[in-house]
């Protein structure tokens, strides 16, 4: 496994991107969530790449435009197809000897990948679709409900409850929240399900089922997909040990 950093081009500015070559024929291309660089929060992604490449499969990252080492204006998530099919013209400009790839994005990554409608890849591992309208939307009752449940579990939490040092109006609020029924899809997942239904290839969807992102997806999503795998006690980026190796094995699968 080799790595090398290079710049490519998406509609006149320089992107900035890390290969982690490998012989494989079937590669993964890393989709950034938010505004964070190709390395991921905490370095994360730089080490998963790392390791699917030791694994066999050449892995591309790249910042998106205004983002990290790239140059351009920053148009967000939803604006964001222009960069990944530049991304993927290098990744296979680079590895050419590349016959498939996966595209791998988590939260509004993995949005901007089924807005995109998979964005000319062969394959997806999408994780935890971000499908929030707005940061003060209130969390959807299933997120409350396994909120309270995990709280629960917790002798710590039954101690404060007994001792009266849990807020009861606090507490009325939360279970007042907690029985309201799902709301409607947002119309960002009514978009995300359109675009996904228009990708023709194999997709799995990954949820981390500590996360309120993945909570307020499978809430607006349709019921019993089988695409959908999920990692118990994880959180939003799959730090705890045993969902870094869950979220590993499960882009392995799809990769294999």
């Amino acid at each position: 496994m080799s790595r090398r950093h290079l710049a490519f081009d998406c509609e006149g500015a320089q992107l900035a991107g890390t290969l982690d070559d490998a012989p494989g024929a079937t590669g993964l291309l890393i989709v950034s969530g938010g505004n964070e660089t190709r390395a991921g929060a905490f370095s994360g992604q730089a080490q998963l790449a790392a390791r699917i490449a030791q694994a066999g499969h050449p892995v591309f990252r790249f910042d998106r435009r205004g983002v990290g080492d790239s140059q351009g204006w920053n148009a967000g998530f939803r604006d964001s197809a222009a960069d990944i099919a530049a991304a993927l013209r290098a990744f296979r400009e680079h590895a050419p000897h590349l016959q498939r790839v996966v595209g791998f994005g988590n939260c509004d990554a993995a949005s901007a990948l089924m807005l995109a409608g998979g964005a000319g890849m062969d394959a997806l591992a999408l994780s935890n679709p971000w499908t929030i309208e707005s940061d003060n939307a209130a969390p959807p009752p299933q997120a409350v409900r396994a909120r309270y449940a995990e709280k629960l579990r917790n002798p710590k939490e039954l101690i404060r409850l007994l001792t009266g040092k849990v807020s009861f109006s606090k507490l009325v609020r939360g279970l007042a929240q907690a029985a309201r029924t799902a709301p409607e899809p947002t119309s960002l997942a009514q978009d995300i399900a359109g675009g996904l239904s228009r990708f023709s290839g194999p997709a799995i969807i990954l949820l981390a089922e500590r996360d309120r992102t993945a909570q307020a997806f499978e809430a607006g999503w349709a019921r019993g997909d089988p695409r959908i795998r999920r990692c118990p006690d994880a959180s939003h980026a799959y730090t705890e040990p045993h969902a870094r190796e869950w979220l590993f094995e499960q882009i392995l699968a799809a990769l294999a």
